[in-house]
């Protein structure tokens, strides 16, 4: 279950954003739609825990977000979220399989190299695991991008405009590996985009 109560966020400069009441009560995939400026951004950033509402709850499962402690909400977070960005954070330095391996050891898992190269083969990028992150398309980060949101086996992923700069054949290829990873890991999806293509594959929708 994914629901909020009241939410506000205020930044210094600039009127209040105020979020409808947002109600998700199974683990069925969600969209939130809106248009460019609206805080989908924000919004998606309080839903995670990254932001400090200032006002308001987010409750996830049976957990009030923000009646955590910060150390509290980190490690909550670190079990049970993962979060794909608009613009992904990878390390230039490491190659593609070290990227992915990172996730598990900032997130507190085993360092499963079996696994990090069973999630490639399974979006067909085994074959670039040594590669320098650097050298895959934008199309092929965003397959990372995914992979390493969910590999440790969060209970939300929250998609920050996940296919707004792809063309229709690798949005709907990003869209059909959303939803099958997500369910194999048992995950809720909750997708945070104006992007309308996504509107034809989850009905589970709030606008913006």
């Amino acid at each position: 279950m994914l629901q909020t109560q009241s939410l506000k966020y205020q930044y210094p400069s600039g009127k209040p954003l105020v979020f409808p009441d947002i109600l998700f009560p199974n683990e069925q995939p969600a969209l939130i739609l809106g248009e460019s400026g609206c805080g989908k951004t924000t919004l998606l950033h309080l839903l995670a825990g990254l932001r400090t509402p200032s006002e308001g709850n987010v409750i996830l499962g049976q957990t009030n977000l923000y009646s955590l402690t910060t150390s509290e909400r980190d490690t909550f977070r670190g079990k049970n979220i993962g979060v794909v960005f608009q613009t992904s954070h990878f390390i230039p330095s490491l190659s593609v399989l070290e990227n992915i391996m990172m996730s598990l050891y900032l997130n507190g898992k085993v360092q499963d190299e079996n696994l990090a190269k069973d999630f490639l083969d399974r979006v067909n990028l085994f074959h670039k695991a040594f590669q320098p992150i650097g050298a895959l398309s934008v199309g092929e980060q965003q397959r990372i991008a995914i992979i390493r949101s969910i590999i440790h086996e969060p209970k939300w992923i929250f998609a920050d405009e996940p296919t707004s700069a792809l063309d229709n054949k690798n949005a709907d290829q990003v869209i059909s590996l959303f939803m099958e990873m997500t369910q194999k890991v048992n995950a809720q999806l909750v997708v945070v985009t104006h992007d309308n293509r996504w509107d034809n594959v989850i009905t589970n929708t709030v606008r913006l």
